[in-house]
This record gives structure tokens, sequence and C-alpha cells, in this order.
């Protein structure tokens, strides 16, 4: 079979503090036979969306003890995607999926552990790398599942803006909680009060005291603590939470890039205000997206929620998407377009 271009977006080199451009490199040389080998089970496709995400980081360290497997040098970055399919050794995967492809234009998944077959084309392509994707499940387990949510609560989420933030506002709202959310720019801020309906919203850029302006914006206190950030951000909510509260620990984005991480002076509020923290890794509640997708479709198609994406076209834009995640340069879901259907 006549082999095709096949330009790759990879990794040269293993990271140490912030991620650079330079530590990626785009492959125009690369080639794929766009025909399976006979008799294999894997699944070849040819990518539409890329989704960038912060713990793609991680595996751009060298770690032994990390939860995520480092990436090759000199392979194509792995992560989340939409893709079309044009050859299956696999009966389940004949149009259009989602999950874990390579940062190239093609590529063959030998795992379909964490391959979907799209069913509904009525909502945009792009959504199933976000909202109904890992960042959508993610704010489902960790909002609904972790936190428990009570009709009057009182919940705050950092990076609110991002591809997972922006729906725990949206989820809290339609919970009934009063919901306050920070982010790093005033249109972001902006956008959370005016079009995805939070209480308040604040730029933590712009404040001096984390823990006064917490104390502003929740003088009762907090109840739901949706964590995305770390460091100081924590610290300043641990002394702002109400007695039982409970905190989602989704990421810590402000943490990734430090030679060393920040420490938090005040965790024995964790006993005295009887609180509940609990990390969760979105792989162990797979189980629970249908059951999401029953809840966030109507949603959609009734226009009850909104989800904003940032996309940048072609591969070699992807190494400046990703980095500027970290800068907040991103407004919403972080999306590469590497074809368009």
């Amino acid at each position: 079979m006549e082999e095709v271009k096949n330009k790759q977006t990879v990794l040269k080199s293993y990271v140490n503090g912030f991620p650079k451009e330079s530590g990626m490199l785009l492959n125009a040389s690369a080639t794929i036979s766009l025909k399976l080998p006979e008799g294999s089970n894997a699944v070849l496709v040819k990518n539409l969306y890329l989704s960038c995400d912060p713990y793609l980081r991680i595996q751009m360290t060298k770690a032994e003890d990390s939860y995520f497997p480092p990436f090759a040098l000199g392979s194509p970055i792995v992560g989340l995607g939409v893709a079309k399919v044009i050859d299956s050794g696999h009966s389940n995967f004949k149009k259009g999926v989602s999950g874990l492809t390579g940062w190239e234009e093609y590529s063959i998944i030998s795992s379909t552990d964490f391959l979907r077959k799209i069913e509904d084309t009525d909502v945009p392509l792009s959504y199933y790398t976000g909202i109904l994707g890992i960042a959508g499940i993610t704010a489902y387990v960790g909002f609904f599942e972790i936190c428990a949510p009570k009709k009057g609560e009182y919940v705050f989420v950092s990076a609110a803006a991002g591809a997972v933030g922006q729906l725990v506002g949206q989820f809290a709202k339609l919970s009934g909680c009063y919901v306050v959310g920070s982010a790093g720019t005033k249109e972001k801020v902006d956008l959370l009060k005016n079009k995805y309906g939070f209480d308040e919203a604040f730029n933590y850029k712009e404040e001096q005291d984390l823990n006064a302006t917490l104390k502003r914006y929740f003088p009762n206190g907090i109840d739901i603590y949706f964590e995305n950030v770390g460091g100081k951000m924590l610290e300043a909510v641990l002394s702002n939470m109400r007695l039982n509260g409970r905190i989602s620990v989704c990421g810590m984005i402000s943490q990734y890039n430090l030679e060393q991480e920040e420490g938090v002076r005040n965790m024995f509020l964790l006993v005295t205000k009887s609180l509940r923290v609990q990390g969760f890794l979105v792989g162990d509640y797979y189980h629970m997206y249908p059951k999401y997708m029953e809840m966030i479709m109507p949603l959609i198609k009734q226009g009850k929620i909104s989800y904003t994406e940032d996309i940048v076209e072609g591969l070699e834009s992807a190494p400046a998407a990703f980095i500027g995640m970290f800068y907040g340069k991103n407004v919403g879901k972080q999306l590469v377009v590497v074809a368009r259907e």
C-alpha cells in the first residue's frame, strides 16, 4: 500500500521547569500506510481535533514514580482527540471516535481501552474533546460524585474559565448553589459572570491577599471548593472553608512546573473543620460516562449550558498553544485543529 506523509509533533527533550517550544519538534518527514495489515485489531484514524491538557506536562518529565508514564523522546505526543476512522480491525469502531491518539495527522491506535465511538453528531465534533469528553466527565465526577452539592451551598472554583472549571460553575448554578470563580484576566472574569452565570468572579492576579479576597466573597465561608490550582490558593481556601466542607482535587496547575512544590501551612484545619479532601483520576470513573451523557446532552441541546473553545490551526501551532495554557493565554478549552472533516 502506498504511504503518505504523516506530519507529527514529537517530544524532543524532557522538561525541567516550564515547557518550551524548543522541547517539541515538528516532524514533517514521517510516513504511514493508510491500510492496516491483514488480521490487525488496531484502528487507523485521521485526526481532526487534538486536546491540549495540563496533565500532559507530567508526561514530559522522566519521573519513575509518576502516575502517567513519560513520553518517549522522538515519538509523537499522545493525548485526547477526535478522529475519523480510515481503516479498522475492530468491529466497534468504523466511523468517528474520540479518545487517546497521537499528535499527528494519522494514528494507529492499538489499545482501544480509552476509545469511544461518536454516537451523536448533532453537536460540534470538537465537543468530544471537552464538554463531551474528559473535561466534562471530570467536572461531573468531581462536583456531583465527590462533593455531593446541596441547594443553597457556597461553591468556589479556581481556574474557573478553563475546560473543567467553566462546567463546574454552571453545574453549581443548575444545582441552586452560590458560586464564585477565579481567573487570570478581566476578559475571563467577565466571561464567568456574563456567559456562565457565576454569581461573582475575581482576577486573582489583582489580589494582594487571597485570604481576605475569599472572606470578601464568602463572608459565611465555603462549603465546596473545586481545586484546579493548589499552592497559595489552596492555603487561602482552607482558612475560609465551613465546617464539614468538601474539596475535590482535580489538578494543581500552579505546581506542575516548579522544581520544588509549594507547601500548604494550615493543614490542621482539615481536622478542626472536619473537612473532606479527595483527589481523583477520571480514568477510574469512565464507567459513569453513559450516565453523564444522559445528563449533559439535553442541557446542551436546550441551550442551558455554554462551552467555550480556544482553537488554533495546524500541528505546527500545538507547542505554543500547549505552553500558553500555563501562562493563562487560553480562554476555555484549548484545541488544535489538524484537519476539518
